[in-house]
């Protein structure tokens, strides 16, 4: 019964937000809510949520300083160059665009940290989408997909997560992964080049009539000439940017790169740097916890950039919707996830899957944890798959002969769909920044993004990885 009851709530809320039926934050709330009752669990539905929310507490504070670090960055002019050197890729081919996205958030994802990938990749691509009219969805789904392919590094959480729940070396997983995860991304890139052709032949043949050739100009104030027909209206109704003139309130509102704003300071270009430099290395190395790193960090650039009380207050109100937004999607996502565990739905959804698994398919139990982990991953958290359900998968997998290794490695296919799961906090730092509906950014994404894990699966059993 709880089985079918969480597969019912999980349905019901991706259905409700994709048909745009509710909002994510009152679904996230509400349907989580109605199920407890169904199950009998509603006198205990204040202590699931207590318990959710102090679980996702850490998230959302790391997530509110983090947008409040990134944007004040953004404002006074750090990711200009990046930004310019990314537009002079681009020039005005929409083809070249997606495809500039996706490296640049494969480069970011670096860091590890999805969250500030995202906010530095959409801070640097949106104006150029919403000036060429191009598809949002398209940035976003790019986005995630690379960034989910990027999270299987030690450092970004699952392979550090496999390692733990299996006793193994994390680097015993993931180095051999590496060609594998390689053609994912290869295939990423490939996926954000086919996408962009299409985007192009929406929008037609563009060409820029100012080609940026100091450091003064700036691409939101470059000329485009569009030559060519529009794309179909129900596209244009899907994304909802296609239709968003050059210059609306919403566009000049996020002009990351106005020559002439007055945030900007170019004298404390360096400083600015290398305190950005110090604190992904601070989060890398683990010196403090990631929420007290971005709290300092927001702390320290307000104060030395706006030396003044009412330019520090300005600030924070200028970033305040997205922090709200943001902040706001987590702790009504601690309902959802507070409800699913603290009932016990997700481990009897987790043991019907493992549970349905044929006798005969023992010896390819590799195999079966990498098709697994799609669902899984993407229904679950990744502590809750990698420490409730990995372990359980080893051992059976380990009563045909298969080593823990192969395993664990499988389990590291479903990130480039886990990371546009509704359970992760960062992707509604990615919509929320990209003023795009969840439900949109999910039904574009999840066949590309599962197609990627696929890709991935295929090239680990090619390789002998898996």
């Amino acid at each position: 019964m709880l089985t079918i009851l969480g597969f019912a709530m999980i349905a019901t809320f991706l259905v409700l937000i994709m048909m745009k039926k509710m909002s994510p934050i009152a679904a996230l709330v509400l349907i989580p809510a109605l199920f407890c009752v169904f199950v009998g669990e509603g006198a205990h539905l204040g202590d699931y949520v207590v318990e959710g929310v102090g679980k996702l507490a850490p998230t959302a504070a790391m997530l509110m300083f983090a947008i409040v670090y990134f944007g004040v960055m953004i404002d006074v002019g750090l990711f200009d160059p990046i930004v310019r050197g990314i537009l002079r890729f681009c020039k005005a081919d929409p083809v070249r665009v997606v495809v500039g996205t996706a490296v640049l958030a494969a480069i970011v994802s670096l860091d590890g940290d999805g969250s500030t990938t995202f906010m530095i990749t959409v801070a640097a691509m949106y104006p150029l989408y919403k000036r060429l009219k191009m598809s949002l969805v398209v940035m976003t789904g790019v986005a995630a997909t690379a960034n989910g392919v990027m999270n299987t590094l030690p450092w970004g959480g699952p392979t550090a997560r496999a390692a733990a729940a299996l006793k193994l070396d994390a680097a015993d997983i993931f180095v051999p992964m590496i060609p594998a995860l390689a053609v994912g991304l290869l295939f990423v890139f490939v996926l954000a080049y086919v996408l962009g052709r299409r985007e192009r032949k929406r929008l037609g043949v563009l060409t820029l009539d100012e080609v940026l050739e100091t450091e003064s100009e700036t691409a939101t104030e470059t000329v485009l000439v569009a030559a060519g027909g529009g794309g179909p209206e129900e596209h244009k109704a899907a994304t909802g940017s296609a239709d968003d003139a050059p210059g609306t309130p919403e566009e000049e509102g996020f002009k990351g790169l106005d020559p002439n704003r007055a945030t900007l300071r170019p004298k404390l270009y360096w400083f600015n740097a290398g305190l950005t430099v110090a604190l992904l290395t601070a989060m890398i190395m683990e010196w403090l916890p990631i929420p007290v790193l971005f709290l300092l960090g927001a702390a320290l650039a307000l104060t030395v950039n706006f030396p003044k009380v009412a330019d520090q207050k300005a600030r924070i109100a200028a970033h305040a919707d997205n922090v709200l937004n943001v902040t706001g999607m987590v702790f009504a996502a601690a309902v959802f996830t507070g409800v699913l565990t603290g009932t016990g739905m997700v481990k009897h959804m987790a043991d019907w899957l493992v549970g349905a698994v044929p006798e005969g398919m023992g010896p390819h139990m590799a195999l079966v944890t990498g098709v697994l982990s799609l669902p899984l991953t993407y229904f679950m958290s990744n502590d809750g798959f990698y420490f409730g359900v990995l372990p359980v998968l080893a051992e059976a997998g380990a009563a045909h002969g298969v080593s823990s290794l192969e395993i664990a490695r499988a389990s590291l296919v479903g990130q480039a769909l886990h990371m546009s799961s509704p359970l992760v906090p960062a992707v509604y730092v990615l919509v929320g920044m990209a003023k795009v509906e969840f439900g949109d950014h999910t039904r574009f994404t999840v066949k590309w993004a599962a197609l990627t894990s696929l890709v991935v699966l295929g090239a680990g059993i090619l390789f002998g990885i898996i």
